[in-house]
Protein backbone atom coordinates (compact mmCIF):
# COMPACT_ATOMS: atom_id res chain seq x y z
CA UNK A 1 0.00 0.00 0.00
CA UNK A 2 1.36 3.57 -0.86
CA UNK A 3 2.17 6.24 2.43
CA UNK A 4 -0.50 7.94 2.35
CA UNK A 5 -3.22 4.97 2.91
CA UNK A 6 -1.20 3.56 5.78
CA UNK A 7 -1.51 7.17 7.51
CA UNK A 8 -4.87 7.36 7.30
CA UNK A 9 -5.67 3.79 8.11
CA UNK A 10 -3.32 4.29 11.40
CA UNK A 11 -4.95 7.36 12.07
CA UNK A 12 -8.19 6.17 11.50
CA UNK A 13 -7.82 3.64 13.87
CA UNK A 14 -6.27 6.18 16.56
CA UNK A 15 -8.99 8.38 16.17
CA UNK A 16 -11.59 6.10 16.26
CA UNK A 17 -10.80 4.32 19.26
CA UNK A 18 -9.83 7.80 21.21
CA UNK A 19 -13.93 8.89 19.91
CA UNK A 20 -14.76 5.89 22.03
CA UNK A 21 -13.32 7.69 25.62
CA UNK A 22 -10.58 5.13 26.02
CA UNK A 23 -7.07 6.57 27.61
CA UNK A 24 -4.61 8.07 24.85
CA UNK A 25 -2.15 5.35 25.81
CA UNK A 26 -4.53 2.64 25.53
CA UNK A 27 -5.73 3.94 22.04
CA UNK A 28 -2.06 3.88 20.92
CA UNK A 29 -0.95 0.39 22.60
CA UNK A 30 -3.86 -1.11 20.87
CA UNK A 31 -3.05 0.59 17.76
CA UNK A 32 0.95 -0.82 18.28
CA UNK A 33 -0.46 -4.40 18.39
CA UNK A 34 -2.24 -4.57 15.05
CA UNK A 35 0.42 -2.46 12.78
CA UNK A 36 3.12 -4.91 14.52
CA UNK A 37 0.80 -7.99 13.87
CA UNK A 38 -0.15 -6.93 10.53
CA UNK A 39 3.34 -5.25 9.26
CA UNK A 40 5.28 -8.65 10.11
CA UNK A 41 3.14 -10.90 10.23
CA UNK A 42 1.67 -12.37 13.37
CA UNK A 43 3.41 -13.43 16.69
CA UNK A 44 6.97 -12.08 15.16
CA UNK A 45 5.10 -8.53 15.02
CA UNK A 46 4.17 -9.27 18.17
CA UNK A 47 7.81 -10.21 19.32
CA UNK A 48 8.90 -7.21 17.97
CA UNK A 49 6.69 -4.70 19.97
CA UNK A 50 8.01 -6.46 23.43
CA UNK A 51 11.12 -5.89 21.88
CA UNK A 52 10.87 -2.02 21.00
CA UNK A 53 9.30 -1.44 24.30
CA UNK A 54 12.36 -2.75 26.05
CA UNK A 55 14.69 -1.33 24.14
CA UNK A 56 12.97 2.45 24.07
CA UNK A 57 12.49 2.36 27.68
CA UNK A 58 16.16 0.37 28.78
CA UNK A 59 18.00 3.83 27.93
CA UNK A 60 20.29 5.91 30.61
CA UNK A 61 18.70 8.91 28.80
CA UNK A 62 15.31 8.63 30.82
CA UNK A 63 16.68 8.55 34.54
CA UNK A 64 16.82 12.02 34.73
CA UNK A 65 12.70 11.48 34.62
CA UNK A 66 12.11 10.12 38.32
CA UNK A 67 14.55 12.58 39.66
CA UNK A 68 13.09 15.43 38.11
CA UNK A 69 9.67 14.17 39.33
CA UNK A 70 11.13 13.55 42.86
CA UNK A 71 12.60 16.67 43.36
CA UNK A 72 9.21 18.48 42.14
CA UNK A 73 7.27 16.07 44.77
CA UNK A 74 9.55 16.67 47.74
CA UNK A 75 9.11 20.47 46.85
CA UNK A 76 5.22 19.96 47.20
CA UNK A 77 4.84 17.58 49.58
CA UNK A 78 7.27 19.31 52.20
CA UNK A 79 5.30 22.88 51.66
CA UNK A 80 8.42 24.86 51.51
CA UNK A 81 6.97 26.91 49.02
CA UNK A 82 5.29 29.61 51.27
CA UNK A 83 8.13 30.67 53.40
CA UNK A 84 9.97 31.15 49.62
CA UNK A 85 7.24 33.11 48.40
CA UNK A 86 7.43 35.70 51.42
CA UNK A 87 10.90 36.13 50.91
CA UNK A 88 10.14 36.85 47.34
CA UNK A 89 7.35 39.14 48.00
CA UNK A 90 9.97 41.56 50.57
CA UNK A 91 11.49 42.39 47.54
CA UNK A 92 8.56 43.65 45.59
CA UNK A 93 8.17 46.67 47.23
CA UNK A 94 5.82 48.30 45.73
CA UNK A 95 5.92 47.84 42.19
CA UNK A 96 2.68 47.97 40.25
CA UNK A 97 0.81 44.65 40.38
CA UNK A 98 2.80 43.31 43.18
CA UNK A 99 1.34 40.53 44.14
CA UNK A 100 0.96 39.44 40.51
CA UNK A 101 4.81 40.01 40.05
CA UNK A 102 4.86 38.00 43.08
CA UNK A 103 3.02 34.88 41.31
CA UNK A 104 5.18 35.06 37.56
CA UNK A 105 8.38 35.63 40.02
CA UNK A 106 7.80 32.77 42.18
CA UNK A 107 6.51 30.51 39.64
CA UNK A 108 9.49 31.28 37.52
CA UNK A 109 11.81 29.97 40.91
CA UNK A 110 9.55 26.87 41.50
CA UNK A 111 9.79 25.78 37.94
CA UNK A 112 13.55 25.39 38.59
CA UNK A 113 12.60 23.77 41.19
CA UNK A 114 9.47 21.30 40.63
CA UNK A 115 9.74 20.77 36.77
CA UNK A 116 5.47 20.55 37.20
CA UNK A 117 2.99 22.67 35.94
CA UNK A 118 0.50 20.95 38.07
CA UNK A 119 2.12 21.56 40.89
CA UNK A 120 3.06 25.09 40.58
CA UNK A 121 -0.35 25.93 39.67
CA UNK A 122 -1.84 24.43 42.97
CA UNK A 123 1.05 25.89 45.09
CA UNK A 124 0.84 29.34 44.16
CA UNK A 125 -2.62 29.11 43.39
CA UNK A 126 -3.64 27.54 46.97
CA UNK A 127 -1.14 30.76 48.30
CA UNK A 128 -1.45 33.82 47.17
CA UNK A 129 -5.36 33.97 45.48
CA UNK A 130 -6.73 34.10 48.86
CA UNK A 131 -4.38 36.86 49.67
CA UNK A 132 -5.19 38.33 46.36
CA UNK A 133 -8.67 38.44 46.74
CA UNK A 134 -8.52 39.88 50.25
CA UNK A 135 -6.28 42.51 48.97
CA UNK A 136 -8.69 43.65 46.02
CA UNK A 137 -7.20 42.14 43.10
CA UNK A 138 -9.87 41.20 40.39
CA UNK A 139 -9.90 37.62 39.18
CA UNK A 140 -8.14 38.49 35.80
CA UNK A 141 -4.98 39.61 37.56
CA UNK A 142 -5.19 37.17 40.55
CA UNK A 143 -6.15 34.06 38.76
CA UNK A 144 -3.79 34.89 35.17
CA UNK A 145 -0.79 35.03 36.52
CA UNK A 146 -0.56 32.07 38.01
CA UNK A 147 -1.72 30.07 35.40
CA UNK A 148 0.46 31.72 32.60
CA UNK A 149 3.92 31.54 35.28
CA UNK A 150 2.70 28.04 36.51
CA UNK A 151 3.65 26.60 32.70
CA UNK A 152 7.50 27.98 33.10
CA UNK A 153 7.87 24.79 34.43
CA UNK A 154 7.47 23.01 30.95
CA UNK A 155 9.86 25.80 29.85
CA UNK A 156 12.74 26.21 32.45
CA UNK A 157 15.06 23.09 33.82
CA UNK A 158 14.21 20.80 35.19
CA UNK A 159 11.26 19.71 32.76
CA UNK A 160 10.28 16.14 32.91
CA UNK A 161 8.14 17.47 29.72
CA UNK A 162 11.34 18.37 27.88
CA UNK A 163 12.97 15.12 28.92
CA UNK A 164 9.79 13.45 27.51
CA UNK A 165 9.90 15.58 24.69
CA UNK A 166 13.57 14.36 23.80
CA UNK A 167 12.90 11.24 24.00
CA UNK A 168 10.07 10.67 22.05
CA UNK A 169 11.57 12.74 19.05
CA UNK A 170 14.94 11.46 19.75
CA UNK A 171 16.15 14.46 20.14
CA UNK A 172 19.37 15.77 22.53
CA UNK A 173 17.85 16.07 25.82
CA UNK A 174 20.96 17.86 27.23
CA UNK A 175 20.65 20.32 24.52
CA UNK A 176 16.78 20.88 24.96
CA UNK A 177 16.89 21.23 28.60
CA UNK A 178 19.36 23.92 27.97
CA UNK A 179 17.66 25.81 25.00
CA UNK A 180 14.63 26.48 26.83
CA UNK A 181 16.45 28.42 29.68
CA UNK A 182 16.37 31.60 27.86
CA UNK A 183 13.10 31.44 26.20
CA UNK A 184 11.73 30.40 29.91
CA UNK A 185 13.02 33.60 31.18
CA UNK A 186 11.37 35.47 28.25
CA UNK A 187 8.11 33.76 28.74
CA UNK A 188 8.38 35.59 32.22
CA UNK A 189 9.25 38.87 31.40
CA UNK A 190 6.84 39.12 28.58
CA UNK A 191 4.70 38.26 31.36
CA UNK A 192 6.04 40.52 33.97
CA UNK A 193 5.85 43.10 31.66
CA UNK A 194 2.19 42.92 30.62
CA UNK A 195 1.31 42.82 34.48
CA UNK A 196 3.25 46.15 34.58
CA UNK A 197 1.57 47.73 31.88
CA UNK A 198 -1.87 47.06 32.61
CA UNK A 199 -2.07 47.32 36.01
CA UNK A 200 -0.83 51.13 35.14
CA UNK A 201 -3.54 51.44 32.72
CA UNK A 202 -5.68 49.88 35.22
CA UNK A 203 -5.50 50.31 38.65
CA UNK A 204 -8.60 48.95 39.84
CA UNK A 205 -7.18 45.14 38.63
CA UNK A 206 -4.65 45.51 41.09
CA UNK A 207 -5.61 48.18 43.76
CA UNK A 208 -1.78 49.22 45.53
CA UNK A 209 -1.96 48.91 49.53
CA UNK A 210 0.55 49.37 52.14
CA UNK A 211 3.01 46.75 52.40
CA UNK A 212 5.14 48.44 55.23
CA UNK A 213 8.90 49.32 55.16
CA UNK A 214 11.20 45.81 55.78
CA UNK A 215 14.76 46.25 56.81
CA UNK A 216 17.22 45.49 54.43
CA UNK A 217 18.98 43.16 57.10
CA UNK A 218 15.85 41.25 57.21
CA UNK A 219 15.61 40.84 53.72
CA UNK A 220 19.23 39.51 53.49
CA UNK A 221 18.73 37.27 56.35
CA UNK A 222 15.85 35.40 55.03
CA UNK A 223 17.16 35.31 51.71
CA UNK A 224 20.10 33.53 53.08
CA UNK A 225 17.98 31.48 54.93
CA UNK A 226 15.36 30.09 52.28
CA UNK A 227 16.12 31.52 49.40
CA UNK A 228 20.27 31.10 49.31
CA UNK A 229 20.15 27.22 49.65
CA UNK A 230 17.28 26.33 47.35
CA UNK A 231 19.76 28.83 44.73
CA UNK A 232 22.44 26.06 45.12
CA UNK A 233 20.21 23.49 44.50
CA UNK A 234 19.03 25.24 40.80
CA UNK A 235 22.87 25.46 40.30
CA UNK A 236 23.28 21.87 40.90
CA UNK A 237 20.90 20.75 37.96
CA UNK A 238 21.08 23.71 35.60
CA UNK A 239 24.98 25.42 36.63
CA UNK A 240 26.88 21.80 36.02
CA UNK A 241 24.56 20.60 33.09
CA UNK A 242 25.74 23.95 31.52
CA UNK A 243 29.25 23.79 33.07
CA UNK A 244 29.66 20.47 31.53
CA UNK A 245 30.58 19.22 34.29
CA UNK A 246 27.59 16.98 35.00
CA UNK A 247 25.41 14.77 32.21
CA UNK A 248 21.56 15.51 32.40
CA UNK A 249 21.21 12.17 34.68
CA UNK A 250 24.16 13.17 36.45
CA UNK A 251 22.53 16.97 37.58
CA UNK A 252 19.59 15.60 38.09
CA UNK A 253 20.82 13.33 40.71
CA UNK A 254 22.06 16.00 42.33
CA UNK A 255 18.96 17.98 42.36
CA UNK A 256 17.01 15.21 43.75
CA UNK A 257 19.89 14.95 46.80
CA UNK A 258 19.56 18.66 47.25
CA UNK A 259 15.91 19.08 47.41
CA UNK A 260 15.88 15.91 49.85
CA UNK A 261 18.87 17.55 52.32
CA UNK A 262 16.75 20.89 51.65
CA UNK A 263 13.50 19.78 53.17
CA UNK A 264 15.61 17.95 55.92
CA UNK A 265 17.21 20.69 57.26
CA UNK A 266 13.96 22.84 57.62
CA UNK A 267 12.51 19.46 59.35
CA UNK A 268 9.91 18.89 56.52
CA UNK A 269 11.18 15.72 55.75
CA UNK A 270 8.42 13.27 57.67
CA UNK A 271 7.84 9.80 57.36
CA UNK A 272 4.37 11.11 55.79
CA UNK A 273 6.11 13.27 53.40
CA UNK A 274 8.54 10.34 52.46
CA UNK A 275 5.50 7.95 51.67
CA UNK A 276 3.90 10.87 49.51
CA UNK A 277 6.73 10.88 47.61
CA UNK A 278 7.38 7.95 47.07
CA UNK A 279 4.06 6.78 45.87
CA UNK A 280 3.14 9.59 43.80
CA UNK A 281 6.66 10.04 41.97
CA UNK A 282 6.91 5.86 40.88
CA UNK A 283 2.96 6.58 39.82
CA UNK A 284 4.28 9.14 37.50
CA UNK A 285 7.46 7.97 36.50
CA UNK A 286 5.48 4.65 35.73
CA UNK A 287 2.65 6.51 33.89
CA UNK A 288 5.84 8.34 31.96
CA UNK A 289 7.34 5.36 30.62
CA UNK A 290 4.46 3.54 29.46
CA UNK A 291 3.64 6.68 27.34
CA UNK A 292 7.31 6.64 25.67
CA UNK A 293 7.36 3.19 24.99
CA UNK A 294 4.27 3.15 23.22
CA UNK A 295 5.57 6.24 21.26
CA UNK A 296 8.60 4.65 19.98
CA UNK A 297 6.63 1.51 18.97
CA UNK A 298 4.03 3.97 17.03
CA UNK A 299 7.14 5.84 15.23
CA UNK A 300 8.46 2.37 14.10
CA UNK A 301 5.25 1.33 12.93
CA UNK A 302 5.21 5.25 10.38
CA UNK A 303 8.73 4.46 9.70
CA UNK A 304 8.03 0.76 8.80
CA UNK A 305 5.13 2.08 6.56
CA UNK A 306 6.84 4.66 5.36
CA UNK A 307 4.35 7.01 6.47
CA UNK A 308 7.24 9.40 7.91
CA UNK A 309 9.36 9.06 5.06
CA UNK A 310 7.00 9.74 2.60
CA UNK A 311 4.92 12.80 4.24
CA UNK A 312 8.30 14.59 5.08
CA UNK A 313 9.15 14.59 1.48
CA UNK A 314 5.52 15.65 0.55
CA UNK A 315 6.00 18.83 2.71
CA UNK A 316 9.41 19.21 1.67
CA UNK A 317 8.20 19.55 -2.11
CA UNK A 318 5.32 21.84 -1.36
CA UNK A 319 5.92 25.05 -3.13
CA UNK A 320 5.97 27.59 0.04
CA UNK A 321 8.53 28.67 2.31
CA UNK A 322 9.57 25.87 5.04
CA UNK A 323 8.74 28.31 7.55
CA UNK A 324 5.01 28.64 6.54
CA UNK A 325 5.06 24.99 6.86
CA UNK A 326 6.31 25.58 10.97
CA UNK A 327 3.66 28.14 11.50
CA UNK A 328 1.40 25.41 10.21
CA UNK A 329 2.31 22.45 12.89
CA UNK A 330 1.82 25.36 15.15
CA UNK A 331 -0.99 26.43 14.50
CA UNK A 332 -2.14 22.53 14.88
CA UNK A 333 -0.84 21.80 18.26
CA UNK A 334 -2.63 25.18 19.40
CA UNK A 335 -6.07 23.40 17.89
CA UNK A 336 -5.18 20.58 19.99
CA UNK A 337 -4.16 22.18 22.59
CA UNK A 338 -8.01 23.34 22.78
CA UNK A 339 -9.32 19.58 22.87
CA UNK A 340 -6.32 17.55 24.50
CA UNK A 341 -3.94 17.29 27.47
CA UNK A 342 -0.21 17.76 26.53
CA UNK A 343 1.05 14.37 26.70
CA UNK A 344 -1.60 13.25 24.50
CA UNK A 345 -0.70 15.66 21.68
CA UNK A 346 2.94 15.01 22.31
CA UNK A 347 2.43 11.11 21.30
CA UNK A 348 0.41 11.93 18.50
CA UNK A 349 2.50 15.05 16.67
CA UNK A 350 6.14 14.38 17.54
CA UNK A 351 6.62 10.80 15.58
CA UNK A 352 4.92 12.89 12.49
CA UNK A 353 6.50 16.28 12.95
CA UNK A 354 9.87 15.92 13.55
CA UNK A 355 11.21 14.20 10.49
CA UNK A 356 9.26 16.32 8.68
CA UNK A 357 11.37 19.20 10.52
CA UNK A 358 14.93 17.35 10.08
CA UNK A 359 14.50 17.01 6.18
CA UNK A 360 13.05 20.82 5.78
CA UNK A 361 16.75 21.48 6.98
CA UNK A 362 15.59 23.11 10.85
CA UNK A 363 16.94 22.60 14.47
CA UNK A 364 15.09 20.25 15.92
CA UNK A 365 16.43 21.85 19.05
CA UNK A 366 14.92 25.00 18.18
CA UNK A 367 11.72 23.14 17.13
CA UNK A 368 11.54 21.57 20.61
CA UNK A 369 11.35 24.87 22.15
CA UNK A 370 8.60 26.23 19.89
CA UNK A 371 6.84 22.83 20.71
CA UNK A 372 7.07 23.16 24.37
CA UNK A 373 6.09 26.54 24.00
CA UNK A 374 3.49 25.59 22.56
CA UNK A 375 2.23 22.67 24.46
CA UNK A 376 2.68 25.31 27.83
CA UNK A 377 -0.23 27.10 25.91
CA UNK A 378 -1.97 23.86 25.54
CA UNK A 379 -2.07 23.24 29.64
CA UNK A 380 -3.96 27.06 29.95
CA UNK A 381 -5.74 27.15 26.82
CA UNK A 382 -9.65 27.01 27.34
CA UNK A 383 -11.91 24.23 27.15
CA UNK A 384 -9.79 21.37 28.02
CA UNK A 385 -6.28 22.82 29.86
CA UNK A 386 -5.37 20.40 32.80
CA UNK A 387 -4.09 23.86 34.90
CA UNK A 388 -7.83 25.56 34.15
CA UNK A 389 -9.03 22.51 36.13
CA UNK A 390 -6.24 22.83 38.93
CA UNK A 391 -6.55 26.25 39.58
CA UNK A 392 -10.65 26.29 39.59
CA UNK A 393 -10.04 23.88 42.10
CA UNK A 394 -7.92 25.69 44.32
CA UNK A 395 -9.39 29.02 43.97
CA UNK A 396 -12.18 30.64 46.19
CA UNK A 397 -15.50 28.90 46.09
CA UNK A 398 -16.96 31.81 43.99
CA UNK A 399 -14.78 31.54 41.52
CA UNK A 400 -16.24 30.33 37.79
CA UNK A 401 -14.66 28.33 34.72
CA UNK A 402 -15.47 31.47 33.12
CA UNK A 403 -13.51 33.70 34.94
CA UNK A 404 -10.53 31.31 34.99
CA UNK A 405 -10.65 31.16 30.91
CA UNK A 406 -11.16 34.90 30.77
CA UNK A 407 -8.05 35.03 33.31
CA UNK A 408 -5.74 32.56 31.32
CA UNK A 409 -6.75 33.93 28.03
CA UNK A 410 -3.44 37.45 28.11
CA UNK A 411 -1.34 34.73 29.39
CA UNK A 412 -1.43 32.78 26.24
CA UNK A 413 -0.59 35.51 24.39
CA UNK A 414 2.37 36.67 26.13
CA UNK A 415 3.46 32.98 25.47
CA UNK A 416 2.43 33.43 21.56
CA UNK A 417 4.25 36.51 21.18
CA UNK A 418 6.95 34.60 22.83
CA UNK A 419 7.20 31.88 20.64
CA UNK A 420 6.81 34.21 17.62
CA UNK A 421 9.93 35.87 18.70
CA UNK A 422 11.79 32.84 19.01
CA UNK A 423 10.29 31.51 15.13
CA UNK A 424 11.71 34.91 13.80
CA UNK A 425 15.24 34.53 15.86
CA UNK A 426 16.24 30.91 16.43
CA UNK A 427 19.48 31.99 18.45
CA UNK A 428 16.98 32.73 21.12
CA UNK A 429 16.83 28.87 21.65
CA UNK A 430 19.99 27.79 20.58
CA UNK A 431 22.39 30.15 22.00
CA UNK A 432 23.28 28.71 25.00
CA UNK A 433 23.26 25.19 23.35
CA UNK A 434 25.25 26.16 21.28
CA UNK A 435 28.16 27.26 23.83
CA UNK A 436 28.04 23.96 25.81
CA UNK A 437 29.91 20.69 24.42
CA UNK A 438 26.44 18.35 24.74
CA UNK A 439 25.66 16.46 21.20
Amino acid sequence: MEWQVWLLLIFGVLLILMLTGMPIVLCFFIVNVIGMYTLFGGIMGLQNLINSLYASLNSFILLPIPLFILMGEVMFQSKIAPALIDVVGKWMGRLPGRLALLSVASGTLFSALTGTSIASVAMLGSTLVPEMERQGYKKPMSLGPILGSGGLAMLIPPSALAVLCGAIGEISISKILIGIIVPGLLVASIMAGYIILRCMLQPDLAPSYDVGKIPLSEKLRDSAKYVLPQGFVIFAVIGLMFLGIASPSEAAACGAIGTCVLAACYKRLTWEVIKKTTISSLSVTGMILIIIGGAQAFSQILAFTGASAGLAGFASGLPVAPIVIIFAMQIIILFLGCLMDVVSIMMITLPIFIPVVRQLGFSDVWFAVIFLINIEIAGISPPFGLSLFVMRGVAPKDTTMADVYQAALPFIGCSLLAMMLIMVFPLLALWLPGMTGFR
